[in-house]
């Protein structure tokens, strides 16, 4: 199948694909990027609406302290760590950009605790720029899929993929490989019985299944 043809197909199977991670604006986003690191995004999303009335903005946080934070995301993992990054991210804002996010990929990652896949999906979701954020389940998708091979690092997957789906469709296939891999074709249990993709796929059990050899 071809790039376009598993996007449709896709589409199909998951036409409300869309960011989970609630946010009212491109700061409430880019902390709750931040926080779902090796999180899920249900359980970023029971602590960010206290979080947020708390500190609604960059120069509210900025003044915060760091064990205050951690009262608030204490139930996510390496929330010690997480409390450092977004009160290190929200006065990285305050004192680089008065306060607004950036809209750049260079200027996000002078950010503490913005990587490439946060920045990524913050010039996605909140600017609508072209570009695809590789997280655990578009690597793990991409890989199955023949995107990409077993090996390949984050960095070398975004590359293959910004190369064989057209760009105007990279923000719609970030949404649509991430539900595909949150509520399908997940890293232990996988649908493979009722896929569409087997003949695709690199996993010999499931072609077994399907008896594709």
């Amino acid at each position: 199948m071809t790039s376009s043809e598993i996007l449709t197909k896709l589409e199909e199977m998951f036409p409300n694909a869309e960011c989970e991670l609630i946010h009212d604006n491109a700061f409430q986003l880019a902390v709750a990027v931040v926080l779902s690191a090796q999180a899920t995004d249900v359980s970023v999303n029971k602590v960010t609406p206290k979080l947020f009335e708390v500190y609604p903005t960059p120069q509210a946080m900025a003044q915060a302290d760091v064990k205050e934070i951690e009262k608030y995301i204490k139930t996510i993992g390496l929330y010690h760590n997480k409390a450092k990054s977004i009160l290190g991210l929200a006065q990285g804002l305050v004192e680089k950009f008065d306060g607004i996010m950036p809209e750049t990929m260079d200027e996000l990652l002078t950010l503490p605790g913005v990587g490439r896949k946060s920045a990524n999906v913050i010039l996605s979701v909140c600017f609508n720029v072209p570009a695809i954020a590789v997280d655990t389940h578009v690597d793990r998708i991409s890989k199955r899929l023949k995107f990409a091979y077993k090996n390949d690092s984050v960095l070398t997957v975004e590359k293959k993929l910004m190369k064989k789906i057209d760009k105007d469709k990279w923000n719609r296939a970030h949404h649509l490989f991430i539900f595909f891999g949150r509520y399908f074709c997940t890293a232990r249990n996988p649908k493979c019985d009722e896929c569409p993709f087997t003949s695709q796929c690199v996993d010999k059990k499931a072609k077994a299944m399907k008896g594709i050899e």
